[in-house]
């Protein structure tokens, strides 16, 4: 008996905010029978944690071989803001009747946070948490995570619109000869680019060995390095390829080329500016494979992951957003009454919206306009999508057992994406 239903609905269908906007929500219960409580406190939250560990043989004075394992943690907190809906922490029980009820909350965003990122061994996670305080008894917690974005705009470094060049050369002997040359030439347009658009990269090749080019493999890779602070300072960095493309064979004294293409998936943008234990960084990686006992020809570059794609560069197609029904309602539902109290019966839903349980506004399927647009008033609105990336679970260690998690447990952030909003071609 008591609790029947506990959900967390936020203004935004993604829960996706940029940093310095406002989260409107509300926290619905549906109770089976009156409910004594002290009151019902929300909290929102903002926080990065890394978390590894490492086992370590070591010999004892008398010779015998044990193993020790050490986990390696860090934390670094945001912003922490946390308020009572309803009640307070010394007040008289208050006594909730049965049925549904309603309890609106909002939070001004800090203008500074690094974008969420979920990694196997660290993670920058925002969530928000509600609390029914029940006195002599256990609380109920219900819990929900949200994305957060630092809009990283790569028109402001004039290094991201630098092309990518990888020149790779080698000979090879035989019998004390020297072969004449395996030249690979590997390029891109620029240095920087958004989820969703496709990079072009042109390959050529030219053989004059006597050795056979097995492979050209080319590699999107996210490069993590992870931070921790206790018991001691220590460093965890992982390497993970994210999109694999090969082309191949090209035989001795022979030529080819090709033009090739790499499709960014959502991903957190670069640098996790403002997160001091966690490093972000992107590379592309080419490898030439050559067979027998001769050794691969291998050559990066790091390339930059934004959310605010080049724009103005010659060659490049970017649309005109239109004004369409959908844009329109993409606007933050506005709420009907102030954060704590219970939202009134009849209330009007906003001109052109879909009304929500409650007198909400149902938010269109993206987040409300990007703080940007106004500086790029031609550059087309993004596409959010889920990030490949996710969280195991979204329960933490100050969490209780009694707390219920809103939505899927394995949370994934959303990231814009610009499929429309294509780099400029490679010359010819």
């Amino acid at each position: 008996m008591g609790i029947k239903e506990a959900v967390i609905y936020l203004d935004n269908q993604l829960n996706t905010y940029y940093a310095g906007q406002t989260v409107n929500g509300r926290i619905e219960y549906v109770f089976d029978s009156p409910k004594k409580v002290r009151g019902i406190h929300v909290k929102f939250k903002g926080e990065a944690h890394t978390e590894w560990s490492e086992s370590k043989e070591e010999t004892d004075d008398q010779g015998k071989s044990q193993t020790t394992d050490t986990t390696h943690t860090g934390n670094e907190e945001y912003f922490q803001i946390s308020y009572y809906l309803l009640g307070s922490n010394s007040g008289n029980e208050i006594e909730i009747p049965a049925g549904k009820q309603v309890y609106n909350f909002t939070c001004a965003l800090p203008p500074v946070l690094p974008s969420s990122f979920e990694g196997p061994y660290g993670y920058v996670r925002y969530t928000i948490k509600v609390t029914l305080d029940r006195p002599w008894k256990f609380d109920q917690e219900t819990k929900l995570a949200f994305t957060v974005i630092n809009a990283l705009d790569l028109n402001l470094n004039p290094s991201y619109k630098e092309p990518i060049h990888m020149q790779m050369e080698k000979t090879f002997c035989c019998f004390c000869c020297t072969s004449l040359p395996l030249s690979v030439d590997v390029r891109a347009p620029v240095s920087g680019y958004c989820p969703g658009q496709v990079i072009p990269i042109q390959i050529d090749v030219e053989n004059k060995s006597n050795v056979e080019l097995t492979l050209v493999k080319l590699f999107l890779r996210k490069i993590v390095t992870y931070r921790a602070t206790s018991p001691s300072t220590a460093i965890k960095k992982t390497k993970d390829v994210i999109l694999t493309i090969q082309q191949g064979p090209v035989q001795p004294g022979g030529t080819n080329h090709w033009n090739l293409t790499l499709e960014i998936p959502p991903m957190p943008p670069s640098n996790l500016v403002n997160c001091n234990i966690i490093d972000l960084d992107y590379d592309l990686k080419a490898e030439c494979e050559v067979p027998f006992m001769h050794f691969n020809m291998k050559d990066k570059k790091y390339i930059t992951i934004g959310t605010v794609p080049l724009i103005g560069l010659s060659g490049q197609n970017v649309p005109t957003a239109p004004l369409s029904h959908d844009v329109l309602d993409n606007q933050p539902a506005v709420l009907p009454v102030s954060p704590g109290q219970p939202v009134q019966p009849n209330v009007p839903s906003a001109p052109g919206g879909d009304a929500a349980p409650g007198g909400w506004v149902v938010p269109g399927t993206a987040p409300g306009q990007p703080p940007y647009q106004s500086l790029y008033p031609t550059l087309t609105q993004p596409v959010y999508k889920e990030s490949p990336y996710a969280a195991r679970t979204i329960q933490d260690r100050g969490d209780s057992n009694h707390v219920t998690i809103t939505g899927v447990s394995n949370f994934a952030p959303y990231y814009p994406t610009y499929a429309a909003v294509q780099p400029p071609p490679l010359p010819q």
